[in-house]
């Protein structure tokens, strides 16, 4: 199985000191399952790519007694010559992910002796794994690297080029591109290559919590697939995964949780591919402000940017603001947007702020518009007069655009548990009744008018999946 890690930084070969593999030399080490292997296909001072390639000898594998042994995610090869006969050769899992915290030890705890600075530095990098399994197709990719600040590349593998009608396989070919620190790189494929095979090589211990954690500081916290990520790769373990996610919410601020509005917060549904409700929500609320005449916008609780990204590409919007409590959050933000490499006259558009939308800020008053997408849902009911109150009554946009789920629609999410929500952080979620409801008390209590519809395919039964309300002031 293979990995490549690929820099255009200049000079690109400090890429070698940064994994400390010297380009010139094919490093080989001894791992569990097999033989590892670091080389470099191409070594410039405009391009470099270093290798990572596991020869996994099938006896050992074998020998271990578990190549897809309990605790595993998926169902254990079982049959005769299960152990033997496999993909575990040939396909990215638990495996590769493990020789590569074998090999890179140094590069994922962001130590360079010849390059410390650089280290610490976020340069472009593109990663290609070209045969990895992926348990819930290609879309399970780009949920679990795009709100780190990839832009994703999943396409599935056919089954066989030469029979294209008997479908794809199990199997994507994954290209990312993003400008990070080449540890986030190493510690982002670190956790996920194991999640997205949903399965693990080896018995789950509950170390393997201390691991997760250790690996996801910085940025599992505020990812909006924590739940996901965290059952996948404790092998489904309950009580494991408890465990992780309580440690992760202790370590989050308390007065506003970073909003979903990266991805979907529930599975696609059967029979389909699946529609982006993400992507509708962001034209729908950008469509908002074109028609409300807004040039200076809040975009409060922005999360990971995918809205700011949005707005940045309209000239109309002279000024854009991004607030968030999460520091984590804004960080992820401006690496999405690569504010470090836009032209000065668009960097100047575009502010990030930390703040929290329960407290009065000065810093937010006097812009046309404001965005809550996908925010509100997130706050305990006994703060949503808090939050009220800074946006609504203190900050007073004269527009302010809300998205929310409407609860109705749950229904027609399959494997969603009756009455669970979305999203794990989710703190309530309306229906349309209730959503009218606060929309009407919110105009009479602070002077607005307002506009409501849904956001996405609109069931004759329990109505849109998303709710939208556009506030006027008066």
């Amino acid at each position: 199985m293979l990995l490549t890690l690929t820099t255009t930084h200049h000079p690109a070969t400090d890429l070698g000191h940064l994994l400390v593999k010297h380009p010139d030399r094919t490093h080989t080490f001894d791992v569990p399952v097999g033989t590892a292997h670091v080389f470099y296909p191409e070594a410039g001072e405009r391009r470099c790519t270093a290798a990572l390639l596991l020869d996994v000898d099938p006896a050992k594998l074998a020998a271990q007694g578990r190549g897809r042994g309990r605790h595993s995610a998926t169902t254990p090869e079982t049959f005769t010559l299960g152990r033997y006969v496999n993909d575990r050769q040939y396909a990215a899992s638990s495996l590769l992910a493990s020789a590569l915290s074998r090999v890179f030890r140094s590069a994922l705890r962001g130590e360079s002796r010849d390059r410390p600075e650089l280290a610490g530095t976020a340069i472009p990098l593109e990663v290609r794994v070209p045969v990895l399994r992926c348990r819930g197709g290609a879309d399970v990719a780009v949920r679990l690297f795009t709100p780190l600040g990839w832009a994703v590349t999943a396409t599935a593998v056919p089954l066989d080029e030469a029979y294209p009608e008997w479908g794809d396989s199990r199997y994507v070919d994954l290209a990312l591109t993003g400008t990070l620190r080449v540890a986030d790189a190493l510690n982002h494929l670190y956790v996920l290559l194991p999640v997205l095979d949903d399965a693990k090589h080896y018995w789950v211990a509950p170390d393997e919590v201390d691991k997760l954690l250790r690996a996801g500081a910085g940025w599992l916290g505020d990812h909006p697939e924590r739940a996901l990520i965290a059952r996948r790769y404790l092998a489904h373990r309950r009580a494991l995964a408890g465990a992780a996610l309580e440690r992760l919410a202790a370590q989050r601020p308390v007065d506003e949780p970073t909003a979903d509005d990266d991805v979907d917060e529930v599975p696609a549904r059967a029979g389909g591919a699946r529609a982006s409700l993400a992507a509708r929500r962001r034209t729908a609320v950008h469509a908002a402000l074109v028609a409300a005449g807004a040039h200076r916008v809040l975009d409060l609780g922005c999360g990971g940017g995918t809205l700011l990204a949005t707005l940045i590409g309209d000239r109309r919007f002279t000024e854009i603001v991004g607030t968030d409590v999460s520091a984590q959050a804004l960080a992820s933000a401006a690496r999405r947007l690569r504010l470090d490499r836009l032209p000065e006259r668009q960097r100047d558009r575009v502010t990030l702020r930390q703040s929290a939308l329960t407290y009065r800020d000065d810093r937010l008053r006097g812009y046309d518009a404001a965005v809550l997408m996908e925010v509100v849902e997130h706050v305990d009911p006994p703060r949503l007069p808090a939050l009220e109150d800074s946006v609504f009554g203190y900050a007073r946009p004269t527009t302010v655009v809300v998205t929310t789920p409407n609860v109705e629609h749950n229904v027609r999410y399959e494997g969603l548990t009756p009455g669970a929500f979305r999203h794990p952080d989710h703190r309530f979620e309306w229906s349309r009744a209730e959503f009218a409801d606060w929309v009407r008390r919110v105009c009479a209590t602070y002077g607005y008018t307002a506009a409501s519809s849904g956001v996405g395919d609109d069931d004759p039964e329990v109505g849109a999946p998303t709710q939208l309300a556009v506030f006027t002031r008066i």
